[in-house]
């Protein structure tokens, strides 16, 4: 163990007392490295046997259990987990290969009732409850930084600017389904939970010190609460470049490229953008290619694609083609709710007048609490009661309306005499 190592494992966790500035430093001078877990770099979990021996351990650990999960973005197909690090008080810490282990429902009963800690949940609770992970209750560290006000909310500032130490990131955005996983990246896993019990104890505390304690108990029941979210409608459509597209028969190559680049990936398992990138379809969209040959002097279909790739593309552009009008996708997705902001003036001055007013309240009344806009009351929220108020318009309405639209107890309190008095602006 080096001196750094030592002097970190006997260093009392640190504070800033508060959410602190960009420039600021830990109270008691420069971060401290963390190179390695207090325990070393713990074995990779693969088989049964040795998940019976981890469910074992962490079921009779004491307190919450610090949770994340690595994906393998921008390499493989979808979402799924390739790693998943747990610590625990009386536990230690946990590296578990869900590939060789792929259903762990078993650790997850075993921790039915324990306060999960995870740093952006909403990132990682997909791909955990595919693999049978899903808490009932949970504390999100990123989130409670946000609500304390904290500038920065990755974990790495995290946990040097509230506990004072330094984590090593270098590895976040690597090919997690690489096997075997390499030394450097397991102990930059391991360490991304090694601190995660210290740092929500003390955003628990900073937070119950800004009053905003209660707040956040909301949103991580909300959190652990949500329903899984339904499948994209029409997930083509948001291919970048989309927004060049104007006619509704290259809309319809867009369409039918990204559903078979989608087929290919997912039977490759590479992720679609490694088959063919977004900008290749919209070049496609737009030239409307007559023949294969035509279709490899576009951007993105160039000469290391074969013969054999530029006809199965090329497949694609034609069927799209060949469609009957009555087929093709209509230009843009149905709307639900209000239109664009924008367009609020021209098509209802009083509606535009009730946003403005509304924007300005809430932006005022986020910055006196230290905490982002979209924290508070969700935009989409503000636009939708500004655009049909309800009637009449009174705290009680308007109370009901918020909470319709999935606004918690905290926010509908301290938003709702904005909107009342923001509803009866006349521009």
């Amino acid at each position: 163990m080096t001196d750094a190592q030592d002097t970190a494992s006997d260093t009392a966790l640190r504070t800033t007392g508060g959410a602190p500035s960009d420039d600021d430093v830990p109270a008691h001078g420069l971060p401290i490295p963390l190179l390695e877990p207090r325990e070393g770099i713990p074995p990779v979990v693969a088989t049964e046997d040795a998940l019976a021996e981890v469910i074992a351990a962490f079921a009779a650990g004491r307190g919450p259990v610090a949770v994340d999960a690595e994906r393998a973005s921008g390499y493989r197909y979808g979402q799924r987990a390739y790693l998943v690090q747990l610590r625990r008080e009386g536990a230690g810490t946990a590296l578990i290969d869900p590939v060789g282990c792929p259903d762990l429902s078993g650790l997850g009963e075993a921790l039915a009732g324990t306060e999960w800690i995870l740093h952006a949940a909403t990132q990682d609770l997909p791909c955990l409850r595919d693999i049978g992970m899903v808490p009932t209750r949970l504390f999100d560290t990123e989130l409670a930084g946000r609500l304390a006000g904290f500038p920065r909310v990755g974990l790495g500032a995290m946990v040097e600017s509230v506990l004072g130490y330094a984590l090593e990131k270098g590895h976040s955005a690597v090919d997690w389904s690489t096997r075997p996983l390499p030394e450097p990246w397991l102990r930059y896993a391991a360490l991304d939970v090694e601190l995660l019990v210290d740092l929500r104890d003390e955003l628990e505390k900073e937070l119950d010190r800004q009053g905003k304690l209660e707040w956040a108990l909301e949103e991580f029941d909300a959190i652990a609460s949500a329903p899984p979210a339904p499948p994209r409608k029409d997930p083509w459509r948001r291919t970048s470049g989309m927004h060049k597209v104007r006619r509704r028969r290259q809309m319809a190559v867009v369409r039918e490229l990204w559903t078979a680049r989608d087929r290919v990936a997912q039977r490759r398992d590479v992720s679609p953008g490694k088959v063919l990138s977004d900008s290749a379809i919209v070049e496609a969209a737009l030239a409307l290619p007559p023949n294969a040959g035509a279709l490899s002097a576009l951007p993105g279909f160039g000469q290391r694609m074969g013969r054999r790739q530029l006809e199965q593309w090329q497949a694609a552009v034609d069927r799209a083609k060949d469609l009957p009008d009555a087929e093709l996708p209509q230009p843009g997705q149905p709307v639900a709710g209000p239109p664009p902001p924008r367009a609020w003036a021209d098509k209802d001055p009083a509606a535009a007048a009730r946003l403005a007013a509304a924007r300005t309240a809430v932006s005022a009344l986020a910055e006196e609490l230290n905490l982002p806009q979209e924290n508070l009351i969700t935009p989409d929220t503000v636009r939708r009661v500004c655009w049909e108020p309800p009637a009449p318009v009174n705290p009680d309405t308007v109370a009901a309306a918020l909470t319709g639209y999935g606004a918690r107890a905290w926010q509908v309190g301290l938003v709702t005499p904005l909107l009342v008095k923001a509803l009866a602006a006349k521009g």
